[in-house]
């Protein structure tokens, strides 16, 4: 750990070491600029694709109204799985990546892969019913979480410094689920909305009721809660060490296998009788949503005590006030310091505390996996990086948790002495003694 705050030195990442000869230039391909061109362009090509596809099933009327119908229940997941993050919060760059390859590239997979597999099932065994039940309950689950599974392993691989823990895993499969919903959704709703056209279905009787029902209304966390549980095996991956080669590949591999299981499980509802679909949801779909939420929100107070218990160590060194450990590990007293600064000094100064925030996070997490040897071979650079990050922004950051320390700061109890003292009326009846000073309260 960094024993003393900074001293001016010279920029550059390798400022103060010794020459070792002249850089060698990247490759093109290996260019930043390179690789998000042609994600890009793969993900637009993907879009426009599916794009057609959907509209082709479903008309462009219904494709609107399917459009409309499934954008309901995305802003709400979208803030769930945001709200989970900001203990840490990741780039906004990684969740659009996440969101845009579930409802194009994975969605455009699904679509090809299913089709394709359904076909070819159908003709080997002349039997068209039995096709759709294997294609729903075998071949859909493993095509569509295997092409969501590839966005976290994306981000897993390329964007490393931000998946760190299980609430990252969580959060980018349930982002990479809800875009991959959101195309399937408008698919469904508008091929509803067809079939009523066709029919003269109305209101509460008409097939685009009963589907946005199922869809929208009982069953928006469906897909999310599948590609959670890969996300979680990608979660205790990434805390694992460099060493454990098993358990990085075998809990990714597990949570995979999990998520499909239980998506045979929920498309396969339908053969277990009239009412296998509520039994299904019944006994299995909520109880495990409930536990799952109650996983992931026991994980995000569990990552606040550990900011609270490491970064007391870069405090004593210097490079934080005291009260700031016990601020940043409290989401109430951050949103206090960043209301704080943008009511002081601006939005800018608002952003400022907001970044300090998540990079004190960062550097606590860091500590934590370095203490039980988990960390990389980057561990003195990076908590360098972290540490200057947090360096720049001290002007801005150290007065509102400051000010936040002391709103949040919980009273101290003070117990009566329990011999007599001298009170109002006399000897022999106690009073109520003065309460100690807290340094952390108005």
């Amino acid at each position: 750990m960094a024993t003393c705050p900074p001293h001016p030195y010279p920029s550059g990442p390798l400022a103060g070491a010794p020459a070792t000869g002249p850089l060698r230039h990247a490759h093109w391909w290996q260019r930043a600029w390179v690789r998000y061109g042609a994600l890009t362009t793969l993900l637009a090509i993907s879009g426009l694709v599916i794009l057609a596809l959907v509209r082709e099933e479903t008309g462009t009327e219904g494709f609107l109204v399917g459009l409309g119908l499934a954008t309901l229940p995305v802003p709400l997941l979208i803030a769930a799985f945001r709200w989970l993050d900001r203990v840490e919060p990741g780039p906004w760059r990684n969740l659009l990546f996440c969101f845009a390859w579930g409802a194009c590239a994975a969605a455009l997979i699904a679509i090809v892969a299913n089709s394709f597999a359904t076909r070819w099932i159908a003709t080997a065994t002349a039997d068209p019913s039995r096709a759709d039940t294997l294609g729903a309950t075998v071949i859909a689950p493993v095509v569509e979480e295997t092409a969501k599974a590839a966005a976290v392993l994306l981000v897993f691989l390329f964007r490393r410094r931000d998946f760190t823990g299980i609430l990252d895993g969580v959060v980018m499969a349930g982002v990479t689920a809800t875009g991959f919903a959101f195309t399937e959704n408008i698919l469904y709703l508008g091929t509803a909305f067809g079939t009523d056209q066709l029919t003269g279905g109305t209101g509460i009787a008409s097939v685009t009721a009963a589907t946005f029902f199922v869809r929208i209304i009982m069953s928006p966390f469906a897909h999310p809660l599948f590609t959670v549980l890969t996300g979680i095996g990608f979660g205790i991956s990434a805390l694992a060490a460099d060493r454990q080669h098993v358990r990085r590949v075998a809990f990714p591999l597990s949570g995979l296998l999990l998520a499909m299981g239980m998506h045979a499980m929920w498309n396969g509802s339908s053969a277990f009788g009239e009412y296998g679909f509520f039994a299904v949801y019944a006994a299995f779909m909520v109880p495990i949503f409930g536990l799952l939420t109650w996983l992931v929100v026991w994980t995000r107070q569990r990552e606040l005590k550990t900011v609270r218990a490491e970064l007391p160590a870069y405090a004593v060194a210097g490079w934080l006030s005291p009260v700031e450990p016990y601020a940043l590990g409290s989401m109430r007293a951050r949103r206090i310091a960043r209301q704080y600064a943008r009511r002081h000094a601006g939005r800018a100064a608002a952003r400022e505390v907001a970044q300090y925030e998540a990079y004190a996070t960062s550097l606590a997490f860091l500590r934590h996996r370095g203490r039980r040897g988990r960390a990389g071979a980057d561990f003195v650079v990076r908590e360098r990086e972290l540490l200057d990050e947090l360096w720049r922004r001290r002007e801005a950051a150290r007065p509102a948790l400051d000010y936040a320390a002391r709103i949040t700061a919980p009273p101290v109890p003070v117990a009566a002495p329990p011999w007599p003292v001298y009170g109002a009326y006399g000897y022999g009846y106690p009073t109520t003694p003065y309460p100690a000073y807290n340094p952390y309260r108005t």
